[in-house]
């Protein structure tokens, strides 16, 4: 698998910054035929987010092993001759689709001479470029220090938005020496900064609850059209581009649903898979928007050869920031440009509907089946349970969609969603 398109390197000044791009060379690693296939898909991926960081995979290559190598991740003679072609193609980057550890990256750069990252740096590197708001830029500025904090020794890494490339972009307004003292200082402001960044939608999210309003959350793979969704069914201008990780600051915004209800609909960052395990911790005050939602919207690319595992992708994120037990109605979307039989199976095997977010086509029968599932769990009800009844609690977040716990002196007070007939069995524990 290669790809050829000219790339260029990119230099920089302290006073002038030349726009051209790195040449990258992508290296993805099968441990079985089994995974061959996955691994091929999961490398034309990685050249598109490479692209979107700003860089030309220039050659794009996947090879296999027996098992990963502890040292280098492939073996010593593969590393060698993958040194000889990118001497040759005059590489500026070198991309392992795997996860790279600090030790197997040190070794890598020295043997190549040049940059080597891996999947986890090109997303952090594309989330540094997008970052717009102030809450989003103190997340990926907290991602990409503790990311990169185990990765200090051996030769300096620089972050700052002066510099150029992936694994060296950051969101920082001036140069962070790469001391380690200094950097976990940083880190600890930057986790109290977003604290009250936290409490500040914290109180948000209390507003909303107190209005009634029911809270609808776009979910779903990054550039599966969440956005264009939201859009459609609000008449907002949220950005769209076809790109991915266009969208990183939740979007709010009200509609009407068919037959009259008010409603909130959130857009949210989209999930990929691998999804650095930094951001998902630092984008937690944002993903709390999911975690708080009455009903999951997840946007699926209808068009997409490998949704499913993109399914699984998105479903492992919402199952690590507690998001599991919301409500969740699948959306088939793109279905202007997708293999009908192939949008039947998924409509089928998820219960969900079938639209095309960018003609509308569809999108009044979804609002409608959002209706009818908000209906199903309309009853938003303040319980105070006994401590002693753990019994009741495991009840409720088995059957109710649980939106924020809290502890008295007499038990525990609980914030939730749920059907009639599951309110009714809880009218002994309700608080006024």
């Amino acid at each position: 698998m290669t790809t050829g398109r000219g790339g260029r390197r990119l230099t920089a000044t302290v006073t002038d910054l030349e726009v051209v791009e790195q040449r990258a060379y992508l290296i993805g690693v099968a441990t079985s035929s089994a995974g061959t296939e996955s691994a091929e898909r999961s490398l034309a991926e990685l050249g598109r987010l490479t692209e979107t960081a700003g860089s030309d995979p220039v050659f794009t290559e996947l090879l296999t092993r027996a098992e990963l190598e502890p040292g280098l991740l492939i073996g010593k003679g593969q590393a060698q001759r993958a040194v000889e072609l990118s001497k040759t193609l005059d590489i500026d980057v070198v991309v392992f689709d795997n996860s790279l550890s600090p030790a197997q990256q040190r070794n890598l750069q020295s043997m190549f001479e040049c940059d080597v990252v891996d999947r986890q740096a090109v997303i952090l590197d594309i989330f540094a470029q997008h970052a717009s708001s102030r809450a989003g830029m103190l997340q990926v500025e907290l991602a990409l220090l503790e990311y990169y904090l185990p990765r200090l020794r051996g030769k300096g890494i620089e972050l700052s938005r002066q510099a150029g490339g992936i694994g060296t972009r950051g969101p920082g307004e001036t140069k962070l020496e790469t001391d380690r003292r200094r950097i976990l200082q940083r880190i600890s402001r930057l986790k109290r900064e977003l604290k009250e960044v936290a409490a500040t939608r914290h109180t948000q999210r209390k507003a909303r609850i107190r209005s009634k309003l029911p809270v609808v959350a776009l979910v779903g793979y990054t550039n599966a059209g969440k956005s264009t969704l939201l859009n459609q069914i609000t008449d907002a201008d949220v950005l769209v581009e076809d790109q991915l990780f266009s969208t990183l600051d939740s979007s709010v915004r009200r509609a009407e649903l068919p037959g009259g209800t008010p409603t909130l609909f959130s857009d949210t960052v989209g999930f990929i898979r691998d999804l650095p395990h930094q951001l998902v911790e630092a984008f937690q005050s944002t993903l709390d928007e999911v975690h708080n939602a009455d009903l999951l919207l997840h946007v699926v690319d209808g068009s997409d050869p490998d949704a499913d595992t993109q399914i699984t992708a998105v479903r492992s994120v919402l199952g690590e920031i507690g998001a599991a037990q919301v409500p969740e109605l699948f959306v088939i979307n793109k279905v202007d440009r997708a293999n009908p039989q192939a949008v039947q199976r998924l409509v089928a095997m998820h219960d969900g509907v079938a639209i095309s977010a960018s003609t509308g086509a569809g999108v009044h029968a979804l609002l409608e089946v959002i209706e009818r599932d908000l209906t199903a769990t309309a009853y938003r009800v303040t319980l105070e349970i006994p401590y002693d009844r753990g019994d009741l609690l495991a009840l409720l977040h088995r059957n109710g969609a649980v939106i924020e716990e809290s502890h008295t002196e007499a038990g525990t007070l609980v914030e939730a969603r749920l059907r009639g007939d599951m309110a009714t069995r809880f009218e002994a524990w309700l608080v006024e």
